[in-house]
């Protein structure tokens, strides 16, 4: 009855402090509260927190082949699914009772099952896992703005985001989406959770997926919300939950709007962090992508404060973490309308497929074959720098590598129409600098996030650490240096709420039509009819002063993707 009554009254002093706040903004109202009440005599001895982090899953359920690189290459191991990540969660959780699981985004988009179901097959399974708290990611408004909120809405965790604003138009922002910040009250310690999306989205999403939301830099309010947590609400560590990507992480830890943030819990560029980048302000971590890995953050409490931190990596290994049998069937009831289509084999690849390299992948390589077979006419097809997709590399009975229809949306989650159009040589050429630059600039908070941009019929060689606007050094189209006066004919696909004379963020594209063909029709019928493939990247773009196999757009700090 004691322990029930001092809950109670921390629970209500946190409610009381609060108030102030609520009544400027209501959604604060639920921010302050903590999320359990754990079993820790209030500052009484040492005690261990854990947090555990995972990211980018997109909606990759099941166990995948995953890729390392060891030893200069590619090594593959099955990694993730929900049902395995489930296990470890539980095993943490029964290890030490002081256990808060969070997620920084991308939930409901990167699988057949996910579109299928507008993300609602990703609901009762990540409730079933048990997260404590949510960050959306770039990818959360796939279904648009109603249904992000519906979709995490549902989820039972609260969420947070301090710069996701409701649009009322014209440009006038109404108030926050979703709650700034929640506090976490675990043996009368707070620890701050603060949440920060990536405000690119508009650019780099199809701009008609975030209508009706506007986004700001995590500058604008950052330190406001530190203070917060920091002198008002006591905290005794923050963190800062971000899906921004690694190096606009690593540039918002070195700006002073930061001081006061002890880690940037991050997600976006997939990236594998092992040992916590150490930045002037605060420290920065990415725990990978698709469920196959687990940031675990732990902190050693004493007299209230937290007197050290301890990061690891940690690898899902399917073999090693057995499918836990609730979410199995939970995966299982939701896949089964959609089971025969999902696993039915389009075609074949003779080589691993992956999307891991910064410059060239099989993956791009396969759809850019694709397209310029079907698009005869283009000059030049191209496709976006995207990261998501697992690889796959494991070959069935007929000794090649089955390419379902499943993977196809894992691929290409968006269907979207192929699209053609006519641009100037030197429009192409100023285009290929600035794709650049969104990769290697310089100034981290220039850079959209993605990988190279990916072509079929040109050729470029490139400086990537060269000066912006000077990393371009040679362009062929068809065997032929480019023309800078030349009419080229392109072809990419439609991004909805574009402007019309927009390709692939070429602007003053001519006569731009759409074809009847979308991006899975053409893959489906290429694979028909040349199946089995081998996609080997043919290095249409060629780096001269880094190495090819590049698998970061990180520079300047102690780390490595492996």
């Amino acid at each position: 009855m004691e322990n029930n009554r001092r809950g109670f009254l921390r629970k209500m002093g946190a409610m009381g402090a609060g108030a102030a706040l609520v009544s400027a903004n209501p959604l604060l109202a639920i921010a302050n509260e903590a999320s359990e009440n754990f079993p820790v005599t209030e500052n009484q001895g040492e005690f261990t927190l854990s947090i555990l982090q995972t990211t980018d899953v997109h909606c990759q359920v099941h166990p995948h082949d995953e890729l390392f690189w060891e030893n200069d290459q590619a090594v593959f191991r099955k990694t993730g699914g929900y049902a395995h990540l489930a296990t470890y969660l539980r095993k943490e959780k029964k290890k030490n009772p002081n256990t808060f699981i969070i997620d920084t985004g991308d939930m409901f988009q990167g699988s057949e099952l996910s579109v299928k179901t507008s993300g609602k097959a990703m609901v009762p399974v990540l409730n079933e896992l048990g997260y404590d708290l949510y960050l959306p990611g770039n990818w959360e408004v796939i279904y648009y703005k109603k249904a992000m909120q519906t979709l995490l809405g549902s989820l039972n965790a609260p969420k947070v985001c301090a710069n996701m604003y409701h649009d009322l138009g014209n440009g006038k922002r109404g108030e926050l989406i979703f709650q700034p910040y929640h506090i976490w009250n675990v043996g009368g310690v707070k620890i701050g959770f603060l949440g920060y999306t990536d405000p690119l989205v508009p650019i780099r999403q199809s701009p008609g997926y975030s209508k009706g939301i506007i986004y700001t830099k995590p500058e604008e309010n950052l330190a406001h919300f530190i203070d917060v947590l920091r002198n008002q609400e006591q905290c005794a560590y923050v963190l800062l939950l971000s899906h921004l990507g690694l190096s606009q992480q690593i540039h918002l830890a070195n700006l002073p709007e930061c001081e006061g943030v002890d880690y940037i819990l991050g997600g976006d560029t997939h990236e594998r962090v092992r040992k916590p980048i150490q930045c002037r302000y605060s420290k920065v971590v990415e725990p990978g992508a698709f469920g196959s890995f687990v940031g675990k953050l732990e902190l050693r409490i004493k007299d209230g404060k937290v007197i050290q931190d301890t990061y690891s990596l940690v690898e899902i290994d399917s073999k090693k973490y057995k499918a836990d049998k609730e979410i199995s069937k939970l995966i299982e009831i939701h896949e089964e309308p959609f089971e025969d289509d999902i696993n039915h084999i389009a075609g074949y690849s003779t080589l691993p497929l992956y999307r891991y390299f910064v410059i060239e992948n099989t993956i791009d390589t396969l759809i850019l074959d694709a397209l310029k077979w079907k698009i005869k006419e283009a000059d030049i097809v191209l496709s976006n720098g995207f990261r998501f997709c697992p690889p796959n590399a494991s070959p069935d009975k007929t000794g090649n590598i089955p390419i379902t229809n499943g993977y196809i949306f894992d691929m290409l989650p968006v269907d979207s129409v192929v699209r053609t159009g006519s641009v100037t040589g030197k429009q192409i050429f100023d285009w290929l600098e600035r794709e650049l630059n969104n990769v290697f600039a310089k100034d981290a908070s220039q850079r959209l996030g993605g990988w190279v941009i990916k072509f079929k019929g040109m050729k470029m060689s490139f400086k990537a650490f060269e000066e912006n606007g000077r990393r371009v050094k040679d362009v062929e189209v068809n065997g032929m240096p480019l023309d800078l006066a030349k009419i080229y004919r392109i072809c990419a696909c439609e991004r909805e709420g574009d402007p019309e004379d927009m390709l692939c963020r070429m602007r003053g594209v001519v006569n731009p039509k759409n074809t009847t063909f979308t991006l899975h029709s053409v893959l489906k019928e290429y694979l028909i009819v040349n199946s089995p493939v081998t996609p080997n990247p043919p290095m249409s773009a060629k780096v001269l002063d880094a190495s090819q196999t590049l698998l970061t757009q990180v520079t300047g700090v102690d780390y490595q993707f492996r």
